[in-house]
Parts: structure tokens; sequence; C-alpha cells
């Protein structure tokens, strides 16, 4: 595998809608390519409280070491409520169906989801794979101990 510099090595896509439309940063600083809608058969439509799983037309093969983070778009959330449920969503190195996109429309009205539509956009991001330990009990966490949820203040 070629290591290229400071950069993760490249994601192999292949495309399995021919009108798919290729995932694409749309800024030089952009973390994250955003994906497109791939619905040329015609529109998707959710309503308030629906959701729905939107096909992008790729399948991908992200490199040992890493997985695909899809991330709700801003704009999206901000102006149409429409965000990814399980968001980040995670793409495991190993996956190689196609990437689609769950979905879902907490706005108030409904909303349509046309052919190439950015929908969602993806991060490639670097994981540790470490190993798991059963032990009788955990080292010392510090003044912080088991307390969660709001804890160290909101």
């Amino acid at each position: 595998m070629t290591h290229h510099g400071d950069h993760a090595p490249p994601v192999q896509l292949r495309r399995l809608h021919p009108q798919a439309r290729l995932p694409r940063r749309m800024s030089a600083g952009a973390a994250g390519l955003d994906l497109f809608a791939c619905l040329p058969e015609g529109p998707l439509r959710l309503e308030p409280g629906e959701r729905g799983l939107v096909p992008t037309g790729w399948a991908l093969a992200i490199p040992m070491g890493y997985e695909g983070q899809v991330r709700p778009r801003s704009g999206l959330a901000l102006r149409q409520g429409l965000t990814v449920l399980n968001a980040p969503g995670t793409i495991d190195a190993d996956y190689r169906g196609e990437l689609r996109v769950l979905l879902v429309n907490f706005g108030q009205e409904p909303v349509v989801l046309s052919h190439e539509d950015r929908v969602a956009q993806l991060v490639i991001a670097a994981v540790s794979m470490c190993g798991v330990e059963e032990v009788e009990a955990l080292p010392d966490g510090g003044e912080r101990g088991a307390a969660g949820f709001g804890s160290t203040g909101v």
C-alpha cells in the first residue's frame, strides 16, 4: 500500500449505478466528502418524523486502520430539520456493500430529496484497534470517578 505523506491512503470507490455522482470535497479545507443521493427513478419524500435509507450508488473500500463516518450536513439540519439518524454512522473497513445514508426528518414540513441532492458528508478517520481485557478492578479515574451525565456541569 502506498502511503501519501500525512494523508490517509485513498478510499477506493466502485460505481453501482451509472448515474451515481462521485462524492467530493466542496472546498479545499473540507473535512468531509459530500455524499449525493442516487435517486434517478424519482424523488424520495420524508414526512415529519419519518426516516429513510438514501442510496448513493457507490460501494467503497476503506483502508484497514480507518473508518468512514457518515455525518449530517449542517445546512440541511438547520434549514429543514434533516439529519443522519445514527450520526455518525460508522462504515467499517471490511464493509463492501452500497453506502446508504439513514436520514430522519425532524422538521415540521415534508422534505423531498431529488437525484444528486447532497444528503450527508463522509469523513475518513483513523481508528485504534485496541483489544479488551477483563479485570477485577479498574484503575483510579481521578476526581470524576463514576459520575456522568452532566456531573461536570452543563
